[in-house]
């Protein structure tokens, strides 16, 4: 099983807010989609940084408002968020 691994969402001025967990960066990227306030029509531009390196993953992500699954527990209701994201591209830093 793969490692996890930390990625820090970081803004187009440098600015890093926020660290996300995944064995992927994908994963992470999920996660930090569910908190954005992108939509399918606007989707916000997520650039996370892994912890480490000088690598930034480049996703569009959003939320969509769908109904849960059928087999969906007791407790959760009947409509929930699904992040999604799409990779847009990687980019390399100067320094870390």
């Amino acid at each position: 099983m793969a490692e996890i691994r930390n990625f820090v969402l970081r803004e187009k001025n440098g600015k890093e807010t926020g660290v996300f967990t995944g064995h992927q960066p994908r994963q992470a990227a999920l996660k930090a989609a569910n908190r954005s306030k992108g939509t399918k029509s606007k989707p916000v531009e997520l650039r996370l940084r892994e912890r480490g390196t000088k690598k930034i993953h480049i996703y569009k992500g959003w939320t969509e408002v769908v109904a849960a699954p059928k087999n969906k527990p007791k407790w959760m209701p009947a409509k929930i968020n699904k992040p999604n994201v799409k990779k847009t591209g990687v980019e390399l830093l100067d320094k870390v």
